[in-house]
């Protein structure tokens, strides 16, 4: 079979697949041999699982974290599997430090194709007790860094014509949780920013999308985890009545940072056991 071609000529070479129609469910639709991914949050839980998943499917990863001796350890994992990563510490809060990252991430393995936004913190507490700074901290890392990333990564990806902007969302872009107001609002806002960027950089080549995961065992859900009760209780409310593993997020990181998923964009895939849908 031949490959498959746009029905636009203006749009033809741009959007030529390498690959046949019959293809797109193989393994090769899926290879990110020669793909560079930069993974923020890096260094543990949610992010640093993407990074693991992304380099067996044969992307060299750059990981951007704060602490820099937990990057080094993922950075070693990396390698002992087989894989090309390199540690860049910054603390992404800082303006001029992020900048300065994005600036820096191309030495590694050439511009990154891949960005996936996975920083997050979230500053618990009654809505009455939450102060300027837990407010501002929780938008500045979990919203206002995914933005201006993708506002300095995206324009070389459109100048190839290809590029994936992978977000993490949350079960609280769409409801309320007790005690974390900043943090469901941060996240409410990645659902629409992903939506902003997938409608501004699409046309290009470049997609956005973002994982909404459930309840898995972070350092963002040590409190739940840490009580049985409501761990389990959490398990309970979902359809497959288990919480998720780290692992379960696999499959659908490496499909959003792949050309099988050329024509998905401006998505948010729950990744939650049916929590969402019930």
């Amino acid at each position: 079979m031949t490959a498959w071609r746009s029905t636009s000529p203006a749009s033809a070479s741009r959007w030529a697949r390498p690959w046949s129609a019959d293809s797109v469910a193989a393994p090769a639709a899926f290879d990110l041999a020669g793909k560079t991914a930069l993974v923020t949050g890096a260094n543990s839980g949610i992010g640093r699982e993407i990074a693991l998943a992304l380099s067996e499917a044969g992307a060299a990863v750059v990981l951007v974290a704060r602490r820099a001796a937990e990057l080094e350890e993922a950075k070693r994992e990396v390698e002992s599997e087989g894989g090309k990563a390199a540690a860049l510490p910054a603390d992404l809060a800082d303006r001029v430090a992020l900048r300065d990252a994005a600036k820096r991430c191309s030495a590694f393995f050439g511009d990154p194709d891949i960005l996936v936004n996975a920083a997050g913190i979230n500053r618990r507490g009654p809505l009455p007790d939450i102060t300027e700074e837990d407010w501002d901290a929780t938008l500045a890392i979990n919203l206002a860094v995914p933005f201006f990333l993708s506002q300095a990564l995206a324009p070389a990806m459109q100048r190839r014509g290809w590029g994936r902007i992978i977000n993490i969302a949350s079960l609280q872009s769409l409801r309320a949780f007790p005690m974390s107001a900043p943090y469901g609002a941060s996240k409410g806002g990645v659902m629409q920013l992903t939506r902003a960027l997938a409608e501004a950089f699409s046309k290009d080549g470049v997609t956005a999308n973002a994982i909404a995961p459930g309840f898995f065992p972070t350092a963002l859900t040590a409190p739940v985890v840490n009580d049985p009760a409501r761990w389990e209780k959490m398990a309970e409310s979902t359809f497959a009545k288990r919480n998720g593993e780290l692992r379960d997020l696999r499959g659908t990181a490496v499909f959003l940072a792949s050309r099988a998923s050329d024509y998905v964009t401006g998505q948010t895939i729950f990744v939650d056991g049916g929590f969402s849908a019930g």
